[in-house]
């Protein structure tokens, strides 16, 4: 699991993907959920405006699965 590493309280699920390179410009985020199955905690997410915190575990298919955490 990769831990990512933030300098907020919290970041939105599309600059998290971003962040952890599974796509290149935020734009993409929309087409990219729609495409590819995202779980945050467990549960399936596909609105690019999430709100993530510290201890949120997100699993992308094909990618891999992320901690955030506090950096």
């Amino acid at each position: 699991m990769k831990k990512i590493a933030i300098h907020t309280d919290y970041i939105t699920l599309g600059q998290f993907l971003k962040l952890a390179d599974c796509i290149s410009t935020g734009g993409h985020a929309k087409s990219f959920l729609q495409e590819t199955p995202v779980l945050v905690n467990g549960e399936p997410e596909n609105r690019r405006g999430r709100k993530l915190v510290q201890g949120d575990l997100v699993k992308v298919e094909g990618r891999g699965e992320f901690q955030v955490v506090q950096g």
